[in-house]
This record gives C-alpha cells, structure tokens and sequence, in this order.
C-alpha cells in the first residue's frame, strides 16, 4: 500500500520579530529580488509543492510616533508581481500569492491570476482574503473594515465572478488556422453577465482557459463563515492549529463540510503552519531558539499580540497578568478564538501568550534536529490532522535551506514526501484536478439528456 504523501509549502512572511537581527540573517530579504530566487530555487530544489506570499495592503507596525522600529517587514514587493517574476526563473514549484476581495475587483484579479497561471504553464495560485488590519480600510477610502460576516458574503460573490470569466473561453476555442483564416470559434466563448449585491461584471475575460482551468484557490479562515467559504471554494487551506485534538478537529469538521457541497474531500489539502527551529542537534537547535527569544522584547512580543486583542492596548496592562477577556475582533477572528483558548487551556500570561505569538504569528513551533521534527510531521499526517503543512522560517534564507537539505531528506527516506515532482503543475502536485468549464459541462450533460 502506497503511504500517505505529505504537502508541503514555504510560507514566505516578516518571521520571527528577532529574526533578522541574527549573523547568518540576511535582513534585505524584504526587497531583494536576487534573494527571492534563491529562496523559490532552494524550494524546488526541494521538491517542495508551493511557496506562499503573504500580503497586506498598508504599513503595518506604524511609523513615525506610533512605530515599532523593530518590525522588519513593513515594505515588501507586490506578490502576484513577484510570483509572476519567479515563473520565469523556476520550472515546478507552484507559486501562491495573497490578494483581497474587500479591496480589489474581480475583473482585475481573475486577470492577474490568470495571466500568471499562463505565464508560469499552470502553477499559479491566489490565497483569497477578506483583510485584518484596520487600517487597509483607509487606504480604500473607508474608515473601518466592513463586518467580518459581511467580508465574506463579498468574498463569496468575488470568487463565483472569478470562476465565471476564468470560463469564458472553452479549451480550443482559439484555433489560430492560418489556412481558414479563423482565429477563434465564437460558439466557445461566453459572456457572465453577473449581476449581485456587491458586483456587476459582464465578461468574457480577455484570457484563454488557463492551464490549470483556473488557479489554485487558497484560503486561512478558520472562523464559520471561513470555513463555510473554504469548502465551496478554497483546494489548499492554510490554518493554524498547534495540537493533534485540535487539528484532527478541524480537519474533520473541513472535510465534512466539503462533501456537504458535493466536492471530493481529497481535492482539498489541509496545511497548518509549522515554524521548525532546526539545528543538526537538538542543542543547536535550542541555542538557535533560545538567541530569538533572548532578541526579543516584551513589548515587541505583546505589540505582536495586540494584532488579536479586538482594539485593548496590552501594552498598557502588567505582562504578568492573565490575558484578560477581549473583545470579539473584526479581524482575524478565528485566530484570535485560537489564541485565546490557548491561553486559558494552558493558564498563559500576557507576557507568555504574547511570546507564543510573536514567534510564528501564532502558529505551531518545533525546536529539534531533522527527526523530531519528522516525527512531529509523521505523527500528524498519520493521525489524520493534516495533509501536509506550509512551514514558516524565522528568518532568511538558511532556515529554508536546512529544511531542504536535512529535514526533507529525512521524510524522503520515511516515504512520506515525494522525490520528484508528479507533473508540471501545481494541481499535478497537490493531486487535484481541473475543474469542468461550466459551459463545456453544461453542453454535455445536454448531449446527454
């Protein structure tokens, strides 16, 4: 019997807090172009499925007054402009970027994707989000965020357009006959002709049918509604449990939720965050994790938290107090309730709660040589709480290259990760397919008929 293989991605964020301030650090990794290529290349040279860009669309951290001088990644490149810059330098490795649907219209967005699913021959993705901080808001020309529920709701229609005009042509529309002189069959192409609460959007989408059908759809909402949107659409969700319960918790509840709208539970890959702190030893690995800790203030740990906190300044409060009851925020909501049941399960403090934060943004850390940390992957992927993971660096590039010269190795020789790559594109790895064009369907089923 073949043994469950696992996903996995590079999760390209700001790392720990303290991270760029080590020697073997390369703190321009924020603009360095040069230095993303190296880092997409090592990946694949991994044989890794993706590698994800986080975005936000504002400065986060503050300046002037209100900054945090200590926060590194507050400017960082456009991420569909940067995947579409990294197709031409890789040749398997899926390249995942984030864009939101508060901020942005879906005529330009599927555009965007589509263009550099093209470009790249099938390995493009689009993490959809709603946006967290506030402040994205004012640079749109709103005050505030709309309400968490109704950024879904918006979400959910952004998506169903996108869908649509990645329809818009049939595969082999575009003929291209020089002997006939016919370009294209204008029986396969389709207008949308949408008209909804938030958008209306005629089509067709000036783009063929991409290589994929359409990009790879990723989400991180874990909150109810989240998880509503990710079964219908989502084929990677990126979460963030940090225990096995929990996660086979969620994973159930996910999978359970996507047979509900008739899709198969395998097209949709559950990847948690993992931070690993690697070291050729367990010391090492130790000393590694001890340096970041050590680097990092209170207050640059509890700033990190406030990210959560639902508008309470924990700054203000004595770090050595019980995280105090928070206001439900209209951010992150899910990973606020994540962080919060930590805290109380475990009787965490401020202080305690804020370093568990600021290390991997909330996510699960392992500090160990290349087996336990295998271990910790194997154990989770055969105890059904996930279906790989988008491990999280604490800084660049050398967490990276350990994790593809010693841990990968290490689940290689465990049967559990791929030695080559199963095709040329991101839906060949993950193992899902390409979806049906729905007029291509629609035609069949009235052959059928």
């Amino acid at each position: 019997m073949t043994r469950k293989q696992l996903k996995l991605g590079a999760f390209f964020s700001s790392g720990h807090p303290a991270g760029w301030r080590l020697p073997e650090a390369f703190p321009e990794t924020d603009m360095s172009f040069p230095n993303y290529v190296h880092m997409a290349q090592t990946a694949e040279r991994g044989k890794l499925d993706c590698i994800f860009f986080q975005d936000t669309v504002g400065v986060v951290g503050g300046i002037g007054e209100n900054a945090t001088p200590t926060k590194c990644r507050i400017v960082w490149p456009e991420p569909a402009t940067l995947i579409a810059s990294l197709a031409a330098v890789t040749k398997n490795i899926g390249l995942i970027s984030t864009a939101t649907t508060t901020y942005s219209e879906p005529y330009t967005i599927a555009r965007r994707f589509g263009s550099v699913d093209c470009i790249s021959g099938g390995r493009a993705g689009w993490n959809v989000v709603t946006s967290q901080v506030e402040l994205e808001a004012m640079n749109f020309g709103q005050e505030e965020h709309m309400e968490h529920g109704a950024r879904y709701e918006k979400a959910e229609e952004f998506v169903d357009i996108c869908f649509g005009l990645w329809d818009s042509f049939e595969d082999g529309a575009f003929l291209r006959n020089k002997e006939t002189g016919v370009f294209y069959d204008p029986t396969l192409a389709h207008e949308l002709n949408h008209e909804g609460k938030y958008f209306k959007v005629k089509g067709p989408l000036n783009l063929p049918r991409t290589p994929q059908g359409r990009p790879v759809i990723a989400q991180a909402g874990s909150s109810e509604v989240g998880i509503r949107f990710a079964a219908r659409a989502a084929d990677v969700i990126f979460t963030a449990q940090s225990n096995i319960p929990d996660a086979q918790a969620f994973y159930t509840q996910v999978k359970d939720k996507v047979a509900s709208f008739g899709r198969d539970p395998d097209d949709v890959k559950i990847l948690p965050g993992l931070m690993p702190i690697l070291g050729a030893t367990m010391d090492e690995a130790r000393e590694t994790y001890d340096k970041l800790i050590s680097m990092t203030s209170d207050e640059v740990s509890i700033r990190s938290l406030n990210h959560y906190s639902g508008g309470i300044d924990l700054t203000k409060l004595d770090p050595d107090m019980p995280l105090p009851e928070l206001p439900v925020a209209n951010t992150a909501k899910a990973r606020q309730a994540q962080i919060v049941a930590k805290a109380r399960a475990e009787n965490l403090t401020i202080r305690q709660t804020a370093q568990f934060v600021a290390v991997a943004q909330g996510h699960h850390t392992v500090v160990g040589d290349p087996a336990t940390v295998a271990d910790l992957m194997q154990e989770w992927l055969e105890a059904g709480a996930c279906d790989g993971f988008m491990l999280m660096s604490p800084f660049y590039p050398v967490p990276l290259e350990r994790i593809v010269d010693h841990l990968v190795p290490e689940l290689q020789r465990r049967g559990i990760f791929r030695t080559e790559y199963e095709g040329t594109t991101l839906r060949d790895s993950l193992g899902i397919p390409v979806p049906e064009n729905r007029y291509t369907a629609a035609a069949r089923a009235t052959r059928a008929s």
